[in-house]
């Protein structure tokens, strides 16, 4: 079992949401992972708006952001040890971080399913209150920092341009690849979803540029 404090009562559940499509087309955690994504999305919601009481919505939502994440999903998911029980297909480097975040959302899915949304919300508050309190500050996100650096450093109105290039893989898990330019410079990044695509696009241009 996977390091987490919740019993599952129905164990289909639980092995529903550790099958990835790449080793079961039809039998696979994708409808979990949608609800999961909902049910994390509340509860480091509600979270946050407890812990900080005093911040304004914009400064909540970044936060959001950061901890709801792909990167901090996969960390999560690795603490846990879900890669270890994950049923895939052929894991690239690249795609490895997205699955085992899929998979994570998909756990807090069959959760909800088996035992409620107050059980779900108490183990995804366990986990995330630590990583919520990291950060003193409210984290600002690649396309945030960048763009303030270029309003910094550029004449006025300039701002960076991001340009959508492509959209590859299953219909089901697309892979988007965007451009980003500021500066005289330019990076392209690839992310499960445009957004995702143009935050990586804007850190990758921020390591160029050195800030």
């Amino acid at each position: 079992m996977i390091n987490i404090n919740y019993e599952f009562k129905d164990k289909n559940l639980f092995d529903l949401a550790m099958t990835q499509s790449g080793a079961d087309a039809d039998h696979n955690n994708e409808r979990l992972e949608f609800i999961g994504d909902r049910v994390l999305g509340l509860s480091v919601a509600v979270l946050l708006y407890e812990m900080f009481p005093s911040e304004v919505e914009g400064e909540l939502a970044r936060r959001h952001a950061s901890l709801v994440s792909t990167e901090t999903l996969a960390l999560v998911a690795n603490r846990l040890g879900i890669g270890r029980q994950l049923r895939h297909g052929h894991m690239t480097a690249g795609r490895t971080k997205h699955i085992l975040a899929d998979a994570m959302e998909a756990i807090f899915g069959a959760i909800y399913l088996d035992g409620g949304f107050v059980a779900a919300q108490r183990i995804i508050t366990d986990i995330w209150r630590d990583l919520a309190a990291a950060d003193t500050i409210a984290p600002k996100d690649a396309k945030t920092k960048l763009q303030e650096f270029v309003q910094k450093n550029a004449p006025v109105g300039v701002l960076p341009v991001y340009e959508y290039l492509s959209e590859t893989g299953a219909s089901h898990s697309p892979i988007f690849s965007v451009r980003v330019s500021a500066l005289g410079k330019s990076a392209t990044a690839t992310g499960t979803s445009k957004k995702m695509a143009s935050t990586a696009a804007a850190a990758e241009l921020l390591k160029i540029l050195a800030i």
